[in-house]
């Protein structure tokens, strides 16, 4: 019988089978995808310094490629009051990175190929029975179906169903993803913009800026289906002249909201990444939460009983990262919904908060830590 099984072999269920693998416990992926589909990808993620160190100790940091921000300019559009985020006054070499999430998953494959992990691709898991001492998965694959039983399940595939145990918030916006190139290249800071219709965010990545634009349902399509020129000159708009925006590649949208369970684990099982909590993309934290939550697991399980899935375990590692958990989804929420805020009055008293952020270095300092070490940057 497995120790653990990981359901999902993108970069969470991957870094997790690593860091098991490193702690001695026997593991095993099963993917539903094929092998080499981890590079395809092309999401970008922002990996703070603290992810950087998880994915150095992993073996994979250097193949992923990431560009490194050095500063981040937060302001607001059509309003006073902007703020600078340096990476030396956070005492890191860079406040974070920028990847693609299909280099992220095919560096921690390569690790793990390396290391020795063990991976079942094009295997689906239909159903699961969860016994006294194990649990039973049911799974699909070419060669025929199989049980496969484990101590405990590792759920790090997809995203949270509709059950009972699940906080929900629908934003009513959508997300355009696409990358644009500017006249000048990007050098290492990243733009964070607060619009009356949701945030803009400019990461630097390569030569280019990777784009990430929030934007109410009902605009999206019609973003989406402009030509290029129009949609850059919609965007330099929002920069408010900025920018000279000189190409964009093919555009995507998906739709955004929060939504959480209220605990992590169960009976012989714990739910990582977006299987555990889907987040807004504002200050990206959702994948450098989700790597916070699998070290602290593997490192109960190093140190814990025999029985990897004993119920004080468990309880012991919802209890470890409700701190950061809880702190991280409600900071991300409380961005969103305090800048979505309209009216005059508002938009003044957050123009008079970024501005009080930037003649603060030690409030500045605080919020750069939290949000590249989660709750132990405190």
């Amino acid at each position: 019988m497995l120790p653990v099984a990981i359901v999902g072999g993108g970069p969470v269920g991957l870094a997790l089978a690593l860091l098991l693998r490193q702690a001695g416990i026997a593991c095993e992926v099963i993917d539903a995808r094929q092998s080499g589909d981890a590079g395809s990808d092309r999401r970008v993620l922002a990996l703070s310094h603290g992810s950087r160190q998880i994915l150095d100790r992993l073996g994979a940091w250097t193949a992923i490629g990431a560009t490194p921000i050095s500063t981040i300019h937060v302001s607001q559009q059509g309003r006073l009051g902007r703020t600078l985020i340096k990476a030396e006054e956070a005492g890191v070499p860079a406040l974070g990175y920028v990847a693609e999430a299909g280099r992220v998953g095919a560096a921690l494959a390569q690790s793990c190929a390396a290391a020795g992990v063990a991976i079942r691709h094009g295997t689906r898991v239909t159903d699961s029975e969860t016994a006294a001492d194990r649990v039973l998965l049911q799974c699909a694959a070419p060669q025929g179906s199989e049980a496969i039983p484990a101590q405990l399940v590792a759920w790090a595939e997809g995203a949270i169903s509709e059950e009972t145990d699940i906080r929900r918030r629908d934003y009513g916006q959508q997300a355009i993803i696409a990358s644009v190139q500017t006249r000048e290249a990007p050098s290492g800071m990243a733009y964070e913009r607060f619009t009356a219709n949701g945030p803009v965010a400019l990461l630097p990545l390569s030569d280019r800026y990777a784009l990430v634009w929030t934007v109410p349902d009902n605009e999206s399509a019609g973003l989406l289906a402009l030509d290029d020129r129009d949609f850059l000159s919609c965007l330099n708009d929002a920069f408010s002249g900025r920018f000279e925006f000189a190409g964009a590649s093919e555009r995507t949208a998906f739709p955004l909201g929060l939504r959480y369970r209220e605990t992590p684990v169960a009976g012989r099982a714990v739910w990582l990444g977006n299987a555990a909590q889907t987040l807004h993309p504002v200050a990206g934290q959702g994948f450098n939460l989700a790597l916070r939550d699998v070290t602290q697991l593997a490192r109960l399980l190093q140190e814990g009983p025999a029985d990897c899935g004993s119920a004080a375990l468990l309880a012991r590692h919802a209890a470890a990262r409700q701190l950061d958990r809880r702190g991280t989804i409600g900071f991300t929420d409380g961005l969103v919904r305090l800048f979505g805020l309209r009216g005059g009055l508002a938009g003044h008293a957050r123009g008079a908060g970024l501005l009080a952020l930037d003649l603060l270095p030690a409030a500045r300092r605080f919020l750069a830590r939290r949000m590249i070490f989660g709750a132990r940057g405190w």
